[in-house]
């Protein structure tokens, strides 16, 4: 969420940055309801003012044996006017507040303008294209001949687009899960998190999902709950309305959660395999940070996420997004895609974010400095990494003429336990 006072002072600003994303929003209706909360608050601020010097004259007209029933009625006409103005100060902030919370975050001057992703911007690649001297086959071809995915299954318990994993599958799941937790917890430096997979509505409005997304995401019926779409919302709500000492930052945490995610609107595109699924598995990376740090502590989350695929042995590239791919919360992301062999296309394994204050303000997380002074910290998060499309890339890039697939070194002794 934007400050307010920001907006007024830097509207120009708002419209450009709207107008670079792609999105349509009333800005001047915004500032004009903010002038007229702010002329009711001063209204209600002279009337108290008026109250309370009439009140005071009472002792003194009783001092004098003056009859004071007008005063009381001309006091009980002004409260009532007071209440009256409050409610619609009231009303006006509470349109105010939903307003702001569709207004996105403002991107970062590094990123490249543009009204959608053909305008990203590749930054650098990593690895080599494998050959192959065979017809490399795709993930859902090796998957029913090593029989480790049952997709028919899938729908059949739950519908189109869950993954039932089975077997050598199952396990390669659990075997990412704690290769990639093992890898940030002991060189990065993340301290792991099992959050909840049910979170509020304050805590989705907290992150950004809510109220613009809430369409992509499950909500359970009768209660204000959602299946978490990723960690990122339990482990950036463990410090919601909390002030942090500014010793105790940068703060990482880590997560390996299941996912779950609607996509609505994507029927039909994407939909075979692994590809876009409603539930998939994601270890998550998260950052509390000052506000002086935070772009250099993006580069270094992004270069995490990025030795997962090294350590991998997987062909990769970074890539910063336009304006107008940008997410709504973040003023800065970078997407990690990864080359599959068998579908030859580059598939995003992860994102890696920057939401300056933005987040912090809407979820009131806030660091004490040195000086005793207070502001909003920085929140980061990013993939570190999706399994589901890893997947894609590890059966294709490593897969033998016989149809088996040969183990990365570096999963090898995962896989022995």
């Amino acid at each position: 969420m934007l400050d307010p006072k920001f907006i007024r002072e830097n509207s120009n600003l708002i419209r450009e940055s709207l107008k670079n994303r792609n999105m349509d929003f009333d800005i001047s209706n915004f500032l004009d309801l903010d002038e007229k909360r702010r002329v009711f608050i001063k209204e209600i601020d002279d009337l108290r003012s008026e109250h309370n010097r009439e009140n005071k004259k009472i002792p003194e007209l009783k001092k004098r044996g003056e009859n004071i029933n007008v005063k009381l009625e001309e006091l009980k006409k002004l409260s009532d006017k007071i209440s009256s103005k409050e409610q619609d100060l009231k009303d006006r902030e509470d349109k105010l507040k939903v307003l702001l919370l569709n207004i996105p975050n403002i991107p970062h001057q590094s990123v490249p303008v543009g009204p959608d992703a053909s305008f990203n911007k590749i930054v650098r690649e990593w690895g080599g294209d494998k050959k192959f001297d065979f017809k490399p086959l795709t993930h859902i071809e090796l998957a029913e001949h090593l029989d480790i995915i049952d997709f028919s299954r899938a729908a059949k318990i739950t519908g189109s687009n869950f993954i039932l994993f089975k077997g050598f599958g199952a396990k390669l799941v659990r075997v990412l899960m704690n290769f990639m937790l093992d890898l940030h917890t002991q060189k990065h430096g993340y301290c792991e998190v099992w959050p909840p997979l049910l979170v509020n509505r304050d805590s989705m409005i907290s992150t950004g999902q809510l109220p613009k997304l809430e369409e992509d995401m499950y909500k359970l019926n009768g209660e204000d709950y959602f299946l978490i779409p990723t960690a990122e919302v339990p482990l950036t709500n463990i410090h919601r309305d909390e002030i942090l000492n500014e010793d105790d930052l940068p703060i990482y945490y880590t997560a390996y959660t299941p996912c779950f995610r609607k996509e609505a609107g994507s029927y039909g595109k994407d939909t075979k395999g692994l590809i876009r699924v409603h539930q998939f598995d994601k270890v998550e990376m998260v950052k509390f940070t000052t506000p002086e740090s935070s772009w250099d502590e993006h580069e270094k989350l992004t270069q995490d996420a990025e030795e997962v695929l090294q350590l991998l042995g997987l062909r990769y590239r970074v890539v910063a997004l336009s304006t107008g791919d940008l997410s709504f919360a973040a003023s800065k992301c970078y997407d990690l895609e990864a080359w599959t062999s068998g579908l030859e296309r580059w598939l995003e394994v992860s994102s890696c974010s920057n939401f300056t204050d933005f987040q912090a303000r809407r979820a009131n997380i806030k660091m004490r400095r040195k000086d005793g002074s207070l502001t909003y910290v920085h929140t980061l998060n990013g993939s570190g990494l999706a399994f589901a499309r890893i997947i894609i890339c590890l059966l294709e890039v490593y897969q033998q003429k016989d149809g088996s697939i040969s183990i990365p070194d570096v999963l090898r002794p995962y896989m022995e336990k």
